[in-house]
């Protein structure tokens, strides 16, 4: 076996790699699961879903749309693949003008300072360094039921030859409801089934039931309290069998029911790399594991799985090991979306995590109005926006919104929240006028108080 020189630091990603090993599958693309298969493709799929309430909107804005509207698949794929081929290429860029070393093939970890590489031509190679990071993510998993082979994952979902007419999704998370309202904002049956009584487990139930009641509204039909026991191959397509006995006929299955981390192959129990129940990397405050010179971060340790705080791990760690800056991902406060039709937005505590947390009482301030836009185009989907406030401090403790440009503003209200910001300051912020930002700095009276003590409900 060829051995390479010593190198600062081996660096084991999909896609994108320092002196790079990529897995089977990612070679030649660069840009991991956010760009090649995650949420570059999906919001450019998103904004391709959009356009069919857009149109229907126009109408009362005197756009006179007599002929029919088509849509065309095939053409938005072709598009979305050429934004993705275009991002491969400034990364290829960047890390060349970085120096970076890039090699394909798929590498394991051998030693504590060693990875073994084997090229698409078989070759195998054993490179050295004194650190060794991890970055894998994470893999779609597929729930173990007969005809599951049948099924697709949101990998697949991005670039399906062609668009079905009738779609059923299995799971409440992200994924599942994102995809549900990009299909059905394409004209697509949709059928969304997931266990709970609403979907986004861990974000605040009220909004959940606002974003349940939009899906809804928009065609969409959901099947709480439910899950697929069965998928059957028949002439009409595939016969999904729940497990209250019902049945109905899909040309597509969309299992949206969570990710593994991405550690098989990677020979880490053999090394001594410490790994939990699920598969993940057990990593300290600084992102290092149990072997002191291999560190991991992103989704392959199963922390706060988003691409932005895998980036910010990423930082954090090359401050730690060459910057001299022992440093610490901090996880409060950071904003998220799910990108649903319309979208829902948030930052800070839920209020059930606020009730439980808290030693005193939170203020809610709520919002509840109908988008200027919706006021002319008569579309019948109100803007909710959620303030939580802590009673004795005034600090603003939490941040929703649910509807148009809901990601947009909530970046602005995060950076308030890092801040420490009260709502007196919200309160002597003056709004842009008009629009639905505004209202964040305009609500002045509580719509409910709760008690410090208060236990959240669970069973949503």
């Amino acid at each position: 076996m060829k051995r390479r020189p010593i190198m600062t630091l081996i660096c084991l990603l999909l896609g994108l790699e320092v002196v790079a090993f990529v897995l089977p599958g990612f070679q030649r693309i660069l840009g991991l699961r956010c760009v090649i298969r995650g949420c570059v493709p999906k919001k450019i799929l998103v904004y391709g879903a959009s356009f069919r309430g857009e149109i229907e909107d126009a109408k009362n804005y005197g756009w006179e749309l007599n002929d029919k509207v088509d849509f065309n698949w095939k053409k938005l794929l072709h598009k979305k693949t050429e934004e993705i081929v275009r991002l491969n290429g400034i990364y290829k860029r960047l890390l060349t003008n970085a120096g970076v070393k890039l090699y394909e093939g798929e590498g394991k970890i051998v030693g504590p300072n060693e990875v073994e590489v084997t090229q698409l031509d078989g070759t195998k190679l054993c490179y050295s360094a004194k650190h060794i990071l991890i970055a894998t993510g994470s893999r779609a998993q597929r729930p173990t039921i007969p005809g599951q082979e049948l099924s697709i994952t949101s990998d697949e979902a991005l670039s399906l030859d062609e668009l079905p007419k009738r779609a059923v999704i299995l799971g409440g998370g992200y994924i599942a409801v994102e995809f549900a309202s990009i299909w059905n904002g394409m004209g697509v049956a949709v059928d969304l089934f997931f266990r709970k009584e609403l979907p986004l487990r861990g974000f605040d139930d009220e909004m959940r039931a606002v974003v349940a009641r939009n899906l809804e509204a928009r065609g969409i039909n959901l099947h709480p309290r439910t899950t697929l026991s069965e998928l059957v191959k028949t002439e009409d397509g595939i016969k999904v069998i729940t497990d209250h006995g019902e049945e109905l006929t899909a040309d597509v299955v969309l299992f949206a029911t969570g990710r593994a981390p991405n550690t098989k192959r990677l020979n880490l129990e053999v090394v001594g790399v410490e790994l939990d129940k699920m598969g993940a990397v057990k990593v300290d405050e600084y992102s290092r594991t149990n072997i002191p010179s291999i560190w991991a971060i992103g989704d392959v340790t199963n922390r706060m799985n988003l691409t932005p705080v895998a980036l910010m791990e990423g930082t954090y760690f090359a401050k730690t090991v060459f910057g001299g800056q022992p440093s610490k991902p901090d996880y409060k406060d950071i904003p998220c979306a799910v990108f649903c039709l319309p979208p829902l937005s948030v930052v800070g505590l839920s209020e059930e995590q606020a009730t439980d947390q808290a030693e005193g009482d939170i203020l809610v301030f709520t919002s509840t109005f109908n988008p200027m836009k919706n006021t002319i185009s008569g579309r019948q989907e109100k803007t909710i926006m959620k303030l939580l406030v802590d009673a004795e401090t005034d600090k603003v403790l939490g941040a929703s919104m649910c509807g148009p440009d809901a990601p947009e503003i909530m970046q602005g209200i995060a950076v308030a929240l890092k801040c420490g910001a009260t709502k007196a300051q919200f309160d002597c912020t003056v709004g842009i006028h008009p629009s639905a930002a505004e209202e964040f700095v305009t609500m002045r009276s509580v719509t409910r108080r709760i008690a410090a003590g208060n236990k959240p409900k669970t069973n949503l």
